[in-house]
């Protein structure tokens, strides 16, 4: 006996139904429904063929998920090529796109053939009464729309002055606020105009109380695309200036504001209303040929007057980027400018190809599409401005913080352009996300949600606060010390301090710079490992070959620890003695007296004398001749002292009283007296200066002989101890002739002490 494949499926289903029963925890059957159930798989199983047929099936069931398995894995590896599939979508849209041109036209020649309609004849009467009552719908609808609209216009124009002359508000905070309210009230008027054609639709046309399908295509149609309309006039406002989002002029507004809305209006109420209408009361292929013409017109429209405008516009963004500041802003513009075109044609082509091949699904997806990429870049745009104008102008401090912190204000406006650079490519970025993502290109949702967009913006946000934390240590600490450095703030500083606290400051910004970039490389996946590594060993390359570098650093170190010098001491390094002008890590430059200007590694430094440290002395040697008094000699030096004590630009450098050594040698020719006065560091000079001017001065008055070198002549003698005569001359300038004057002219007059020296000596031999 053979049974019925479809009576053999439902006795295998029932059997597979019994074993569950019995495995599983439904086990609440009757116990008549149990022995019914075993009783039939109790004859199925004694019948020798129904018993194979069942095993048979079994096996075929336990086969088909390896079959399945297999049959996949042949797909996926005859799963054609990338240029394949590229290919082959190419020769689909193709053929799409010559199926509807060749409908189209196939339609249009049975229209002119008499072929106009679908079997079930048509109502002449019919259509044109629906004609009739749809113009007055339409009629209705336009006059409300444009009387509200016309009510409406004091308050644009209220807007558009307060957008204009405001104030209280950065101005491109009053025109988002402006324009977001004359939206909310052009929304408003199609709102009404869409509910007053509804209700005249209803209650006034037709059959009181019912809305016709015609009458409502076109207020939906209405509602769509004057919103449409609505958004685009936020962009442009051809009558409002202070309402236009695209700084344009109100020509240029005015032609683009007309040329979309046209385009908007043909392609909308074709599609939505006139393709409907003729499906329903003529034919589904001619409404097909005439969506397809109406897109094919709106294309060529479009394509016409992106090409008629395709200079104008370069030209535009050109002057537009030539006012821009930033190089990013200003080559993205350029760039724009020689390829808009290319971007509006591709656009146009992908819409009329979209359409034409899914003519279902194609206008809502554009149009949601195209609303996404308006939204996005139109915020992009706004909050790149507003960044701009909120934080790129010049950050402006109060006058106490100023004169606490003079450098601040420069330093943080130094900060900002790289800070609108970031922002500016973070907006960028996302933009072209959010773009792609409207058309579906990239599915940023899917790609969030994956492990590698979670890590990449981990990544990127951990980034972000460690350069803003290292940004806002770097403020911090450089504030306080230049407060400290301050001298209205933080007391004048010392030298010591001021080189002190410079050198800790470029350390700081090593340290600083070295560690963030230490960070930033492990937080973003390198390991810093072999970097440090490597930095150690080229470390110790570095010190064996440039051991005296590294004896300039360490010396120098201990020479700002021990406050050896700071900048403006007068010291003596090297063997060089000058003022130190600039001090480094590493060596100190000297200016000598002559000024010239010495560079001294502090690795050949072995002694620093510093001549400005607490006090300095001037220690004056006086000599007087032999034969004057000592005693009067030293008040003669103390009455000098005096004098000068009373100097009133010498004697806040003066800090003790003169000490008078005494007698500190018997020389050849003179006795010498030490004398030391102590003044201010750096005073010392000047001090000595004008002290040996006064002890001049006293000396002279006092008549103390301050010795000078003497030459003495001696003529020699003759055997007998006799000496020779010396033919001397003593002139008197009043009777000297006049050969003799010019003689001292030439020469100079004679020597009298030296003659009369002469004179003695030989009268003494």
């Amino acid at each position: 006996m053979t049974l019925p494949r479809r009576t053999l499926y439902l006795i295998s289903g029932w059997l597979l139904a019994c074993l569950l029963l019995v495995s599983g925890p439904l086990q609440a059957q009757s116990p008549e429904g149990q022995q019914a159930a075993n009783a039939t798989l109790a004859s199925l199983l004694e019948n020798p063929e129904t018993r194979q047929q069942l095993i048979d099936q079994l096996r075929a069931q336990a086969q088909a998920p390896a079959e399945a398995a297999t049959e996949a894995a042949q797909d996926v590896a005859s799963e054609p090529s990338l240029p394949r599939q590229l290919a082959d979508a190419t020769s689909h849209i193709v053929d799409e796109l010559g199926g509807q041109i060749g409908g189209a036209v196939d339609t249009l020649a049975g229209l002119f053939g008499g072929n106009l309609v679908d079997d079930g004849g048509f109502d002449m009467s019919a259509v044109t009464s629906a004609a009739i009552n749809l113009g007055l719908v339409i009629l209705a609808t336009f006059v409300l729309f444009l009387a509200i609209r016309r009510l409406a216009r004091p308050f644009f124009t209220r807007l558009s002055q307060w957008s204009l002359n405001g104030q209280g508000l950065q101005p491109l905070l009053r025109l988002v606020i402006c324009v977001a309210v004359a939206a909310l009230i052009d929304a408003l008027v199609v709102a009404l105009a869409y509910v007053g054609g509804n209700l005249v639709a209803t209650f006034a046309v037709g059959e009181s109380g019912e809305l016709s399908t015609r009458a409502s295509l076109f207020l939906n149609a209405f509602l769509v695309i004057e919103l449409l309309k609505a958004a685009v006039r936020m962009l442009f406002a051809s009558h409002y200036e202070g309402l236009r989002l695209l700084p344009i002029g109100a020509d240029s507004a005015r032609y683009w504001n007309r040329w979309i809305a046209r385009l908007i209006g043909l392609a909308g109420y074709g599609l939505m209303v006139v393709v409907p209408l003729v499906n329903a009361y003529l034919s589904p292929s001619l409404g097909s040929a005439v969506g397809t013409l109406i897109m094919l017109g709106a294309y060529v429209y479009a394509v016409a007057v992106v090409i008629r405008n395709r200079q104008n516009l370069r030209q535009a963004l050109n002057h537009k980027a030539g006012q821009t500041t930033m190089t990013a802003s200003r080559v993205s513009l350029q760039l724009f400018a020689r390829t808009w075109h290319l971007f509006a044609l591709a656009y146009f082509t992908v819409v009329l190809v979209l359409t034409l091949t899914k003519p279902e699904t194609a206008l809502p997806f554009v149009m949601l599409a195209t609303l996404k990429t308006l939204v996005t870049v139109l915020a992009g745009m706004l909050i790149s401005s507003f960044l701009t104008q909120t934080i790129g102008r010049r950050i402006r401090l109060s006058d106490e913080l100023r004169r606490k912190l003079p450098l601040l204000e420069a330093r943080l406006n130094s900060y900002v352009p790289t800070a609108l650079r970031v922002i500016r490519a973070v907006i960028l970025v996302a933009v072209v996300m959010l773009v792609l993502n409207a058309w579906g290109a990239f599915d940023l949702a899917a790609w969030y949600a994956s492990e590698a967009g979670r890590s990449l913006l981990g990544k990127l946000l951990s980034v972000f606060v460690i350069l803003l934390v290292a940004a806002a240590a770097w403020l911090g600490l450089a504030s306080l010390i230049e407060h400290k450095l301050n001298p209205e703030t933080g007391g004048v500083p010392s030298a010591r301090a001021q080189t002190l606290l410079a050198l800790f400051r470029n350390a700081l910004a090593i340290a600083l710079v070295t560690l963030t970039a230490m960070i930033v490389l492990s937080e973003i996946g390198i390991n810093i490992g072999p970097l440090i590594a490597g930095a150690g060993v080229l470390g110790l390359a570095i010190g064996f070959g440039a051991q005296k570098l590294v004896q300039d650093i360490i010396t120098g170190v201990f020479i700002q620890i021990e406050n050896a010098m700071n900048t403006g001491d007068v010291i003596t390094v090297g063997g060089i003695t000058g003022v130190a002008e600039k001090l480094s890590i590493r060596s100190v430059g000297i200016r000598d007296l002559s000024g010239t200007y010495h560079v001294v590694p502090f690795s050949s430094v072995d002694t620093v004398s510093n001549y400005m440290r607490d006090f300095a002395y001037h220690v004056g040697e006086y000599g007087i001749a032999y034969r004057e008094n000592i005693d009067e000699a030293i008040q003669a030096l103390r009455d000098a002292f005096d004098d000068l004590s009373n100097d009133e630009d010498i004697k806040p450098c003066l800090l003790e009283p003169l000490e008078v050594a005494g007698v500190i040698a018997l020389a050849d020719s003179s006795v010498n007296i030490r004398v030391r006065l102590m003044t201010t560091p750096g005073d010392q000079w000047a001090v000595g200066r004008a002290y040996n001017r006064l002890v001049k001065l006293h000396f002279d008055a006092a008549g103390i002989e301050i010795p000078f070198p003497h030459t003495t002549l001696y003529f020699g003698e003759n055997k007998d101890g006799s000496a020779p005569p010396a033919n001397l001359r003593i002139l008197d300038k009043q009777v000297a002739k006049p050969e003799e004057r010019q003689h001292d002219a030439h020469f100079g007059p004679a020597d009298t002490g030296a003659s009369q020296e002469v004179h003695n000596q030989d009268d003494t031999e």
